[in-house]
């Protein structure tokens, strides 16, 4: 982080070393850390002073805190930096990965919410996707394992911990980094493509006062 700390000079300047270290180990924890890190292991989260110097940081690379089941932080692009990286063609997934990645997400998360079976907001989920369920695509054999294989990597998806019935997948740690307005969009338009006459379906549309449809790539890369 040594180019870093050329940029942020000016944030951390008035803060003692140890306050600088506590806020620089907060930084590079969220924003490096493959899951949400625990509010209780860093003093730079913790204390609420030394966790607006955080923020700060993060702002000024486009990036903010994401606060995650009210114990834990990431970071995630800001809402108005990932409007930008979508407006201007932005895209880190190829089309087929971002099929399978919303395969998943509605398999795992928006039927089982459109059910009732699934409440609260989080990606959390007790519901895999079986592999049986996305060979039901266009998508060949060949792809699916590859596109599995990348959003594995990425950490978009992951295993679940049962595999009595083969591999089977639920949301990876990564869609944690979504801000709360984009994480409600995407779920908006999930639940409108898998279940649109569902009641919740039509609580969203009269929330949004449109008729929404889906395009989970402005999401997709805004984390």
């Amino acid at each position: 982080m040594s180019e870093q700390h050329v940029l942020f000079d000016s944030l951390l300047l008035d803060l003692s070393d140890r306050a600088r270290d506590e806020v620089l180990a907060a930084f590079s924890a969220v924003q490096y850390a493959a899951h949400p890190v625990a509010e209780v292991q860093l003093a730079g989260l913790r204390d609420v002073t030394l966790r607006r110097h955080v923020q700060k940081m993060l702002k000024l690379i486009g990036r903010t805190l994401v606060h995650v089941d009210g114990t834990h932080w990431t970071s995630g692009y800001a809402d108005d930096i990932a409007a930008t990286l979508t407006a201007q063609g932005w895209q880190p997934l190829s089309v087929i990965d971002r099929a399978v990645l919303v395969l998943v997400l509605i398999h795992s998360v928006a039927i089982p919410r459109s059910e009732g079976i699934l409440t609260g907001d989080s990606w959390k989920s007790a519901r895999p996707t079986t592999v049986d369920e996305l060979r039901t695509t266009r998508i060949s054999g060949e792809e699916r394992r590859l596109a599995l294989q990348r959003l594995r990597a990425a950490g978009l998806i992951q295993l679940s911990g049962d595999h009595s019935g083969g591999p089977s997948y639920i949301p990876g740690p990564q869609l944690q980094r979504l801000t709360p307005a984009a994480r409600r969009r995407l779920q908006d338009q999930l639940i409108l493509a898998a279940a649109p006459a569902s009641p919740i379906a039509e609580a969203i549309r009269a929330r949004n006062g449109s008729s929404l449809t889906i395009d989970s790539s402005r999401e997709e890369g805004a984390i």
